[in-house]
Order: C-alpha cells, then sequence, then structure tokens
C-alpha cells in the first residue's frame, strides 16, 4: 500500500469499534499487529504484546461489557495516524448505574501500512482511576508504569 489516508484511517478504527461492540475476539484481534501498546491516562500505566492484549479483551468482553447499559459517542476525531473517540459509558457497578468517560485513541502501526496490511498498534485510554479499574479488571494488577 502506497498511501493511507484519513478515510482509511476512519475505516479501521470503526471496524476496531464495531468489532469490539459486537464482541468478535478474534476478528478484534486481527485489527491489531502482533505487539499492540495499550496507555492508561493519566494514571501512567501500560501493558504491551499480544497475550497481554487478547487477556485484556477477554476479561474487558465478559466481565466489563456484559455490565454496559448504554453508551454515548461524544464526539470523534480522526487524521491519517489515529481515531480519538469520547465516549459516557452508562454501566452497572454495585448494583447501581455509573456514567463513566473515557476518551479512546487508536493508534495505527505505521509499520504494517508499509506491509500492506494495515493494522492498529494499540490504544491510549485517557479516563479515571475508576473507569480504568472497570475496564482492566484483574490485569489492573499486572499494569506496568509508562
Amino acid at each position: 500500500m502506497t498511501t493511507w489516508t484519513v478515510a482509511d484511517m476512519a475505516e479501521l478504527g470503526h471496524r476496531h469499534a464495531q468489532l469490539e461492540a459486537e464482541r468478535k475476539l478474534d476478528e478484534l484481534m486481527d485489527t491489531l499487529c502482533a505487539e499492540p501498546v495499550y496507555e492508561f491516562h493519566p494514571m501512567a500505566l501500560t501493558f504491551r504484546g499480544g497475550e497481554a492484549t487478547r487477556r485484556y479483551y477477554e476479561q474487558f468482553i465478559r466481565d466489563f461489557m456484559s455490565r454496559i447499559q448504554g453508551y454515548d459517542l461524544l464526539d470523534e476525531w480522526v487524521n491519517e495516524h489515529s481515531v480519538a473517540q469520547e465516549y459516557d459509558i452508562h454501566v452497572e457497578i454495585g448494583g447501581h448505574v455509573e456514567t463513566l468517560r473515557t476518551v479512546g485513541i487508536l493508534l495505527v502501526d505505521r509499520a504494517s501500512i508499509t506491509t500492506g496490511d494495515p493494522r492498529l498498534g494499540g490504544e491510549r485510554i485517557y479516563g479515571s482511576e475508576r473507569l480504568v479499574r472497570q475496564f482492566a479488571g484483574a490485569m489492573v494488577e499486572e499494569l506496568e508504569p509508562l
């Protein structure tokens, strides 16, 4: 692939988000490079690699998404290197519905563009400590400092 456009990035980011919403783990993993990097801000924590990413999404789908009562996409920004989405997620926590706000930035793996098989290189997730603990579940103890 010789060119990579904003429209290409938007399509990849939207496909990833749709597969996540549909809880299609294998197809979701196919949107990612072999060694993605996930960062959680402002806590400045991270995890890396395909195996950790699969475990993250397995528990995210099983333990977090099953409690989502709804969500609102508040805004979205796209350029040729990333898709940023701001959400309010309404989730059941301890018998009550809470709204957690997050901004997730999906980043393209630039090396994969040159091979003609564009993939995401990971995500930067911005939100409260409560949100990160809900997203990461038991994996929160495995997160490393940036």
